[in-house]
């Protein structure tokens, strides 16, 4: 007997999802914030909006900035996280022995994140990870989450629907992204935003490890489409 999988592709977030970049998102943020002098904040803060674009996450988080420094500690958050900032990021164990195990179950891979496409392009080169995705989409290059535009430019690029697809993310952005487009959701407890954010937008399940994921596209499989006397 044969097993139907639920989904033909996967799209992950990065950030809190495949990456422990937290730390380091946080820290350039700090630092972009501070070089326009804005007061010093708790780490939450700054984390809170870690999947937006980085405009949209500046915007949210001093609503009375100017654009012009909007503009200025954007600029300056590219310049600390691609060039200077060295603070760790690193895979969450188990995550490319799971890309593999995906991979060759047949299912096509994707991300979708609020990463700007050269921080993405960085880090995915940095993690032996880069090509390893048919298709990226980036905050930089199309809608900020939680628009669903990222998505639809996905689906459009795969010729799938959104019923043949499953998100996966560790914020309420990208809970919110997949529902705007009728898109099945997995939430990640591990990141950035803790499970009750999640579950205001009916994920479909949460993951405490990404190691957990094929065992959970398992179950979500009932489905037989065939027997041995057939």
């Amino acid at each position: 007997m044969t097993r139907t999988p639920p989904y033909q592709l996967i799209i992950f977030d990065w950030d809190g999802t495949l990456m422990d970049s937290e730390a380091r998102i946080v820290n350039c943020l700090r630092k972009a914030a501070m070089d326009a002098g804005m007061d010093d904040q708790t780490d939450d803060f700054f984390s809170n909006v870690i999947g937006l674009g980085l405009r949209e996450a500046i915007q949210q988080l001093f609503p009375r900035a100017s654009q012009t420094e909007v503009e200025n500690m954007t600029d300056t958050y590219r310049h600390h996280y691609l060039h200077h900032d060295q603070t760790p990021s690193a895979l969450f164990a188990g995550t490319t022995r799971i890309l593999d195990q995906l991979e060759q179950s047949g299912y096509l891979l994707a991300i979708a994140t609020g990463k700007g496409r050269e921080g993405l392009d960085q880090s995915l080169k940095a993690s032996g990870l880069k090509g390893r995705f048919p298709i990226t989409r980036c905050a930089s290059e199309t809608r900020s989450k939680p628009h669903p535009q990222m998505l639809e430019e996905i689906l459009d690029f795969t010729g799938l629907y959104p019923a043949d697809a499953l998100m996966i993310g560790d914020t309420e952005y990208d809970m919110l992204m997949a529902a705007n487009i009728g898109m099945d959701r997995l939430g990640v407890s591990y990141g950035v935003h803790p499970v009750e954010r999640l579950q205001q937008h009916q994920p479909i399940g949460v993951l405490h490890q990404i190691t957990e994921l094929p065992g959970f596209l398992h179950q979500q499989t009932p489905s037989i489409t065939g027997t041995d006397n057939d």
